[in-house]
């Protein structure tokens, strides 16, 4: 068994509000990540994702950070992170992130009308985020040439299922009786 689907499998799940939502080392750094686990998920983005032509990769914080990191020492891709803090430098462009569990604002710097991107993240599960960091990129006149996530937690509303954005994902989940189980072991292409 792959180490992704594994622990996944072991994570623990714990409950915010209505929300079931597990706790694993890409999606939240606990526990502890280990670094096969993370070659493991690199490599398989790597196998995954459109890469040729991308100028950037481009992550939110601060979970998508280590993936990407590992990603952009790879590949040679530069990496950029959305921040949820305000800088203020000249060409900053803010966007509205809103999920299941939380709703801020994110700033995006260093992406210009004309690059082709990657977006990487964790965890795709209410698609706030990625609605949100496309939206922005649009908005700037960048090429989107492709999206990857980690895990996608299928079930409940995803607002990305009401776009139309193509998100690959490298295994498919979701959360029943406090247990994670798993739909697609493969993700979606």
């Amino acid at each position: 068994m792959d180490r992704l689907k594994q622990s996944l499998l072991d994570a623990p799940v714990i409950e915010k509000g209505e929300y079931q939502y597990f706790i694993h080392p890409i999606s939240d750094g606990v526990p502890m990540l280990r670094p096969e686990l993370l070659r493991e998920i690199v490599i398989r983005i790597i196998r995954k994702a459109e890469l040729e032509d991308v100028d950037k990769i481009v992550t939110p914080a601060a979970m998508g950070i280590h993936i990407s990191t590992a990603v952009s020492l790879m590949t040679d891709i530069p990496l950029v992170v959305i921040r949820k803090r305000q800088y203020g430098l000249d060409g900053e462009v803010s966007l509205q992130q809103v999920t299941g569990y939380s709703e801020g604002e994110m700033y995006v710097n260093d992406v210009y009308e004309g690059d082709k991107v990657l977006v990487l993240d964790d965890v795709l599960s209410t698609g706030g985020t990625l609605v949100g960091i496309t939206g922005a990129l649009e908005e700037i006149g960048a090429d989107i040439v492709d999206i990857v996530a980690v895990i996608k937690k299928v079930g409940g509303k995803n607002k990305v299922a009401d776009s139309d954005l193509d998100v690959k994902t490298l295994i498919n989940v979701d959360v029943e009786d406090m247990e994670v189980v798993v739909i697609d072991e493969n993700g979606d292409d």
